[in-house]
């Protein structure tokens, strides 16, 4: 649906993105989605979710990496003047 299309129909386009996303499009070229709330919030949730497990794996490489020695969080503390 072009954005001129969808400037008069706000409501039922919210009412479709309950169902599907609505893409909107400039130039017949994708550039906005509507999407239900709710579906946003669990996709926002899982990419977080993959970001961390993908930053767990960059640290297990690093920690092999570095010959898997691992520094003790008082001894830290202590190196950074932290205590």
């Amino acid at each position: 649906m072009s954005i001129s299309e969808a400037r008069g129909r706000l409501a039922s386009i919210i009412d479709d993105a309950r169902h599907e996303p609505v893409y909107l499009t400039r130039r017949n070229k994708r550039v906005a989605a509507v999407v239900d709330a709710d579906v946003l919030d669990r996709l926002l949730e899982a990419a977080e979710d993959l970001d961390d497990l993908q930053a767990l794996e960059d640290a297990r490489i690093e920690n092999e990496r570095l010959g898997g020695e691992n520094v003790q969080w008082e001894d830290l503390k202590r190196e950074l003047g932290m205590g």
